[in-house]
């Protein structure tokens, strides 16, 4: 009978240790959840290349097309042109903000070879790498495509062609949404 005590004592022990577990690894906090389609954007702590702090109410109301990249980084710079293009159709557009944070990058190469290769998009430093946390970046490219209530409409990672009229559509999509 011993024996069997013993046995019965750990199968409920281990049934109450897997429990406690599981139950303790669906309670994801806040902290937790990085950047997802269909949830609010996480906060930005970005500084422009003069040294103005982007504001969060400067993004208030407006599409936000973030993109994580580096000068060093084959796949962004394969996607720079397309997301020049971009720029340059919704340039005027002041519903719009053009977000290129520079990841792991030495600011003047990167500014160096956009001025090489002729791109003028809106370049961010990412002060002590804080918004690439709070957003999960993994790598780069990563794009988020944000609406005017601050949620997250697409997450890509990897480069894309952003001047396809699927692109442009997801842009116009976010411009025409109501608030």
């Amino acid at each position: 009978m011993n024996h069997r005590a013993v046995i019965m004592a750990v199968i409920l022990f281990l049934g109450l240790a897997v429990l406690i577990f599981s139950i303790s690894d669906n309670q994801t906090t806040k902290k937790d959840i990085k950047a997802v389609a269909g949830l609010e954007a996480p906060a930005l702590s970005l500084d422009d290349t003069a040294g103005k702090r982007l504001n969060e109410n400067d993004l208030k109301g407006t599409v936000s097309f973030i993109n994580f990249w580096a000068s060093w980084c084959k796949p962004c710079r394969d996607e720079m042109p397309s997301i020049q293009a971009l720029y340059n159709q919704f340039r005027d557009d002041k519903r719009v903000r053009f977000i290129m944070v520079l990841y792991k990058d030495d600011v003047e190469k990167a500014m160096k070879y956009l001025k090489e290769n002729n791109f003028d998009l809106p370049v961010f430093i990412d002060i002590n790498a804080k918004t690439a946390s709070n957003y999960g970046i993994t790598g780069v490219p990563e794009t988020y495509l944000v609406g005017k209530k601050g949620i997250i409409s697409q997450k890509i990672i990897g480069p894309a062609d952003w001047s396809s009229n699927k692109a442009i559509a997801a842009v116009t999509g976010l411009i025409n949404e109501q608030l």
